[in-house]
Parts: C-alpha cells; structure tokens; sequence
C-alpha cells in the first residue's frame, strides 16, 4: 500500500488461511479464490486438496466434495463448482498442498486485475490454464484433516456486521447515522472487489467540507456526494477523499466477503472492546480449528470417494 499499489489478496482471510493449513501450507500460501462457481479443475496428477468459504456445490466427479476437510484427488479426477448452494455464499477457495506455484510480486502471490500484474500473468484464471504446487506434500501427513464448524466465522445469509465510528460521523446528520445502523442495505449490482455500493437510505452530510484525501482500508465505510455508502473491500484503492461514516471491525470482513449482489445486510455500532475481543477469538479459532485425524481417518480420505480408484 506504501507503493500506491492495493492490498488485495484473499477477500476472505480466514476461509484462505484454513483452506491452507488443512492442506499443511504457511496461512498466506498462494490458493485460488473462487467467485459464485463455474470453475472446473481437472488433476493431472495426485493431488492434496480443501475448499473453505462459501457452498459453490463443489463436485468431484459424482460426488459431493467436502467442505472445510482435506482430500485427494487422482489424475484424471474433475472437480467443478456450479454455483452457490445455499442462502449464503459468494467465495470458495481451493488450496493446493504446497501452494500454487507463481512468483511473489511486491511481497505477495496475489493478483491485481487492474494493474495487470501478480498471480498468473497477472490475469483471472481461464480456460486450458496449468496451475501447479510449490512443492509436494505427503498424502498420509494432511489428508483427512478437519476444520471444526464452531471455530469459523459465523457465515449466514443477512449478516450483521459490526461497525466502529468512523472518523467523520460529525460530517453526517443525526438521522443519518441512526439509518445506518438501522435500516436493511443490500449490495448493489455495481459492487465488485474494489467495493460493495449498498442500496438503502441516503445518508446526508450536515455539512459541505472538503476532506484532504487519506488513507484507507477494507471495511471503510466511504461515503460519496450521492449519499449511498461504499463499503471498501480487498482491491480498494489506498487513498480516499469522501467521508468515512464508519469502519467494520476486521472480525467481520470474512462474512461480508461472502455477499454476492442483491444480498442484504445490516450493521450494528460497537466499541474497541468488543472490536478487540473479537479479532481475538478469530485468531483463537485460526490457532486452534484444525483437528488432527487418526491415521484410520486419514486412510478414508486418501481412499475418498471410491470411484476414484
């Protein structure tokens, strides 16, 4: 961000970083992100898998993949994504045992899809694309493992996401900032990684005043002369010049990853405190939410699926 450049990566950190250690991988390993399904991977070779985040109705050949657990696929096995599966949902993603392979650019193996560089050829995935892993990791050491459902960022359809004040609620009337913690919003069409554009009520500046620009950063809660507030997500640029109304605490940005337009939201004030308690209990379910499976269990992994063989 010092560069100008965004912090992009994973709009979900958490479901990145277990997807990651379920498959033995540093947390900040190189995976992809999948977007509301449609991707269809093909294993060319042996492979150590897990998906985390959203429910994409993940199939492997004839099955159902599982979620949140590591697998194997064999050579010639498809693994394909039609789309969201429940009320909730908008990104999955797919970790390799030993990291997908591509070349750190500024500190990170993520991609900036405006700037053209990162990732792979610094593109979105397409069609007749070969990924590879970093290394390769034994099948008997991570397959099987398990992330336990009560140590996840409580993921559901209308999210309620906590807020602290922002650094110009005094730049807003009174029964503005009242109707944004109030009213229902729903993500706009024109919402993407950049931002989320929310529809609801027009939130109305007491004032007119000129804002220097500043820094900024995910889970901003930018306001423009319109009066519909931006929320700020992964791909934001790093400076800003419009209003904050308020800043989602870092806790809650992996349940607004998961919204896809037309779902709703809505958000609730909260102090420091409760912000800080919070971003410690993720880090208490990222330190402890992977269970380690007997070696019968992990057998049943490596054998998952019996078509596969």
């Amino acid at each position: 961000m010092r560069h100008g450049v965004p912090a992009g990566g994973a709009m979900d950190a958490f479901a990145l970083q277990a997807a990651n250690r379920l498959v033995g991988n540093p947390p900040d390993a190189a995976a992809i992100e999948i977007t509301a399904g449609g991707a269809i991977f093909d294993a060319l070779a042996p492979l150590i898998v897990a998906i985390a985040g959203a429910d994409l109705a993940p199939r492997l050949d004839d099955y159902l993949a599982p979620l949140w657990v590591s697998f194997v696929m064999r050579p010639g096995a498809r693994l394909v994504f039609a789309g969201r599966r429940r009320d909730w949902g908008a990104r999955a993603y797919l970790a390799l045992a030993g990291g997908v392979d591509v070349p750190a650019v500024l500190g990170s193996r993520s991609t900036d899809l405006a700037a053209g560089f990162g990732g792979l050829a610094g593109r979105a995935l397409r069609a007749g694309d070969v990924i590879s892993a970093s290394r390769v990791a034994a099948p008997d050491r991570v397959a099987g493992h398990v992330w336990r459902e009560d140590m996840r960022p409580a993921y559901r359809s209308w999210p309620a996401l906590r807020v602290l004040p922002g650094p110009h609620v005094d730049h807003f009337t009174p029964e503005s900032i009242a109707a944004l913690y109030s009213a229902p919003w729903r993500v706009g069409q024109q919402s993407n990684r950049i931002g989320y554009r929310l529809d609801g009520p027009k939130l109305v500046q007491a004032h007119s005043a000129t804002l220097p620009s500043l820094g900024v950063v995910m889970g901003a809660l930018q306001v423009p002369t319109d009066g519909r507030p931006i929320l700020l997500m992964a791909d934001a640029q790093t400076t800003g010049g419009y209003p904050i109304a308020g800043v989602v605490i870092r806790a809650d940005l992996p349940l607004a990853a998961q919204l896809l337009p037309g779902d709703q939201l809505r958000f609730s004030l909260v102090g420091e405190d409760e912000a800080v308690a919070a971003w410690r209990r993720y880090h208490d379910w990222l330190a402890h939410g992977l269970v380690q499976v007997d070696a019968d269990d992990a057998d049943l992994a490596l054998g998952w699926a019996g078509a596969l063989d």
